[in-house]
C-alpha cells in the first residue's frame, strides 16, 4: 500500500470531497448516469433527485469538478429536443466509491442540525440556532483565562478582539474592526462550510457564538450591556466573507 504525503493529501482530498453526506449522494447519482449509455447530470436533475434547492446543486456539482471527480460538458437536451444546451457532469476516469469514506461526525451533526432547523418556521429556526450559538460562546468564554478574560472586561473593542481570536482558533479566520462608529468582527473562512450554503439558518449560530461570548466577557460585572448583534454578510450567502456587527 501506498504511503508518504501524497498518499495523506489523496486520503484527505477524497475525504474532503465526500465527507458531506449531500455530496456523496450527488456523486453517487452522477456516477450512475455516467455509464456507456448515460450523459451525466444536470444541476436540476440532482436537485430533484436529492432534493435540494438548484443553486445548492450546482454548489456541489462545481466543487466535485473543481475535484476532478467530475468534468463539465454542454449539450443538447437529451431525445434532440430544441433549447438552450445544458450544463451536464460526467464522472471522469474510474468511479470511486465514496461509501469506503466515513462521513466526518461534525459534518453529519451539523447536517442533521441544518435539516431539523429547516422544518421550523424561519423565524423560530432563526432562534433556535442562534440560542444554540450562544450557548457554545458562553462556555468557550468560560473557557478563557488571564490576559484574553481581562482584555475583555476593559472594552468592548478588546472583548471583540478576544471573541475574534477565539474565533480563529476555531477556524473562522476571524479578526475584529471598528467602521463608522461601529465595531465589527470579519470571519474570512467559514468551518460550518457546504451545511451553511446548503441550510442558511445555520449563519445565525454563528451570530449567538459571538453574543454569547461577549454577553459573558463584557459584560462580566454586569453593569454593561451589547447592543444587538446582527450578520450583515455572509459566505453562505454569497458574500466574499461573514461580517458580525455590534
Amino acid at each position: 500500500m501506498s504511503s508518504g504525503p501524497s498518499f495523506t493529501a489523496t486520503v484527505s482530498a477524497i475525504t474532503d470531497a465526500f465527507g458531506d453526506p449531500t455530496r456523496r449522494s450527488i456523486y453517487l447519482l452522477a456516477r450512475e448516469q455516467s455509464g456507456p449509455d448515460g450523459e451525466g447530470v444536470t444541476a436540476s436533475m440532482v436537485a430533484e433527485a436529492v432534493g435540494v434547492h438548484a443553486n445548492v446543486a450546482r454548489h456541489h456539482l462545481d466543487k466535485l469538478a473543481a475535484g476532478g471527480y467530475l468534468e463539465v460538458a454542454s449539450g443538447r437536451p437529451p431525445g434532440g429536443r430544441a433549447g438552450r444546451p445544458s450544463k451536464r457532469y460526467v464522472v471522469v476516469g474510474d468511479p470511486l466509491n465514496p461509501e469506503e469514506f466515513p462521513v466526518r461526525s461534525d459534518d453529519l451533526l451539523l447536517s442533521l442540525l441544518g435539516r431539523a432547523l429547516d422544518r421550523l418556521p424561519h423565524e423560530e429556526a432563526e432562534r433556535m440556532a442562534e440560542e444554540v450559538g450562544a450557548e457554545y460562546g458562553r462556555a468557550m468564554a468560560a473557557g478563557l483565562t488571564g490576559d484574553a478574560l481581562q482584555a475583555g472586561q476593559r472594552s468592548l473593542r478588546s472583548a471583540m478582539q478576544a471573541v475574534a481570536d477565539a474565533l480563529t482558533a476555531h477556524g473562522f479566520a476571524a479578526h475584529a474592526e471598528g467602521r463608522n462608529d461601529q465595531l465589527r468582527i470579519i470571519n474570512n473562512h467559514c468551518p460550518f462550510g457546504d451545511v451553511a450554503t446548503e441550510h442558511p439558518v445555520i449563519c445565525a449560530v454563528d451570530r449567538g457564538m459571538v453574543r454569547g461570548m461577549l454577553n459573558e466577557l463584557y459584560d462580566a460585572d454586569a453593569t454593561r450591556e451589547v447592543g444587538e448583534v446582527t450578520t450583515e454578510s455572509s459566505l453562505a450567502a454569497g458574500d466574499t466573507f461573514c461580517a458580525t456587527a455590534v
